[in-house]
């Protein structure tokens, strides 16, 4: 049985046109059948439409994240959080007392901590988890993701020892005598990480059914997620139940092509509410670790040029199953010469990719060789970027790289080349707010205002840019830019409405704007 609704709203913000629309949206089905006046809309509805007045100062298209692990931003919540702290001090003091609101003998996971952020200069070691926790087995991840904090227990489990070799693309920490001081580095966290996910006991499923609801609060009604197959079941889970309230377009990771090959898995496959996305690969680490990979060393570290976490050559069979097999490749990397060497990857695949209708993702695309930009648009690469990276990281990104001829978060200059830039979070890196993303687009300054003038305010973007890398762009990056990601008749009743409208407040207030309601699918699926 058909169903039609009016939604009813004084202030209609396509993105498309200056001025915004005093109208309605007809639905029908989950689809916008005509937006346009009160009146037209009524006609069309015709007699026993249900009608809907929305609240809020404007109404927008629903957001989609580009880049977000909405598993790991589930799971986190189970362990400690040190995000903040400003001392290793306050983080041990923080872990005393999740210890004593949480005892047990399960593995402990959680952390987000920053050493780059503690004023005291320490940096973390097993023992000191060993005098908290004791035998139970502890990893504690940074806040990047890039680098894990474990105790003897958790090394104990996964076989790390004094003479446990380095694994390619990581780097096993070990002191003056040769011990591990419990700091894993990229692909080293892999084996603990593999034992640790093994013995926890927790549901997927609810965890995530909790995290949807937190992102429909922040106007996100679409993710392209990056977590692994558990995720990918769970969300699949929950669309058999028909309790999938946002819509997934879920990545293979690089490591799990197998199965999505032998499941005959192809980009864009799915339904109205879950896709096939392409498959991730890692090219290098992180700015907070010190491991993302540049040409030129990080200031004050001689030799240090950041971790290839996968070979180049790896990189590019990799590109090239993932092409073939019609699933197309995503590929983080950060640093300036991991970005050099993943478009010299996808330039061996271009043509093919683009005869396939399979996408080729850059995901961060932070510090680019201004040599590099053109190459973006020359071989149709989406730029998947998280503007918030941008802010959070100074002043470390300063320190780290000083004066290099790089581009440091090029969106204006990717824009201007007619590149494809699609926004998204990385939560639970970063907090999963869309529009703490708008403000770092727009400003480059963090919420307190620094740096004064932005970090190269010749990138800032205009806030109608903005808002469509956060719909339209990663529609387009998804292959659905047919469906979704704009304000018209034929797409997804994907839409939202806000507190403020953001066309009336000033730039450095963009951040405060929340969101009222959340539609997905012609359904109130949230309300503050």
């Amino acid at each position: 049985m058909t169903r039609t609704t009016v939604f009813i709203h004084p202030r209609i913000r396509t993105l498309e046109n200056e001025e915004p629309l005093d109208g309605a949206i007809v639905v029908r089905d989950g689809r916008i059948a005509l937006l346009g006046s009160l009146d037209e809309a009524r006609a069309v509805a015709g007699d026993g439409a249900e009608e809907v007045r929305l609240e809020g100062e404007a109404l927008l298209p629903a957001f989609h994240d580009a880049h977000i692990h909405s598993g790991s931003m589930a799971a986190v919540r189970l362990g400690p959080d040190l995000a903040g702290a400003t001392s290793y001090t306050e983080v041990l003091e923080r872990l005393r007392i999740f210890e004593k609101e949480n005892p047990g003998d399960g593995w402990i996971m959680g952390g987000r901590w920053d050493s780059n952020a503690w004023l005291d200069g320490a940096q973390p070691h097993r023992s000191d988890l060993d005098a908290i926790f004791g035998v139970r087995p502890v990893m504690l991840s940074t806040v990047d993701g890039h680098a894990d904090w474990a105790n003897s227990a958790a090394l104990t489990r996964a076989g790390i020892e004094a003479t446990t070799p380095d694994p390619g693309g990581g780097r096993i920490v070990k002191d003056a005598t040769g011990e591990p001081t419990g700091l894993l580095l990229e692909s080293a966290s892999g084996s603990v990480d593999r034992v640790a996910r093994e013995e926890l006991v927790f549901s997927t499923e609810e965890l995530l059914r909790d995290a949807q609801q937190h992102l429909l609060s922040l106007g996100i009604a679409h993710i392209t997620d990056i977590d692994g197959e558990d995720v990918r079941s769970g969300y699949l889970a929950l669309r058999a139940r028909g309790d999938l309230r946002i819509r997934v377009h879920k990545m293979t990771r690089a490591g799990e092509m197998p199965a999505a090959l032998a499941d005959g898995r192809r980009f864009g496959d799915g339904d109205d509410w879950f896709t096939t996305g392409p498959v991730k690969i890692f090219a290098d680490g992180a700015l907070g670790p010190h491991t993302a990979h540049f040409h030129d060393d990080f200031v004050g570290e001689r030799g240090n040029r950041g971790i290839e976490v996968t070979a180049q050559g790896e990189i590019v069979e990799l590109v090239r199953s993932a092409v073939d097999a019609g699933l197309g490749a995503a590929v983080h990397a950060i640093g300036d010469r991991a970005n050099t060497l993943v478009l010299e990857a996808f330039e061996t695949v271009a043509d093919d990719a683009r005869v396939r209708g399979v996408p080729l993702r850059i995901e961060h695309a932070q510090h680019i060789r201004p040599s590099d930009l053109d190459r973006f648009s020359e071989l149709g690469v989406v730029a998947s970027m998280q503007p918030t990276h941008c802010t959070s990281d100074f002043p470390l990104s300063v320190q780290l790289l000083g004066s290099r001829p790089t581009a440091h978060y090029p969106w204006r200059s990717l824009l201007d080349r007619g590149v494809c830039v699609a926004f998204g979070s990385d939560a639970p890196v970063e907090p999963a707010d869309p529009f703490l993303g708008i403000h770092a687009a727009v400003t480059r300054q963090r919420v307190d205002g620094e740096p004064h003038g932005g970090r190269e305010p010749d990138e800032r973007i205009t806030l109608t840019e903005a808002l469509r890398a956060y719909t339209l762009a990663p529609a387009q990056a998804a292959g659905l830019a047919e469906h979704t990601g704009r304000l018209e008749a034929g797409m997804f009743a994907d839409f939202i409405t806000v507190d403020q409208d953001p066309y009336e407040v000033t730039e450095a207030d963009l951040w405060r704007i929340r969101t009222e309601a959340t539609v997905v699918g012609g359904e109130v699926v949230f309300r503050r």
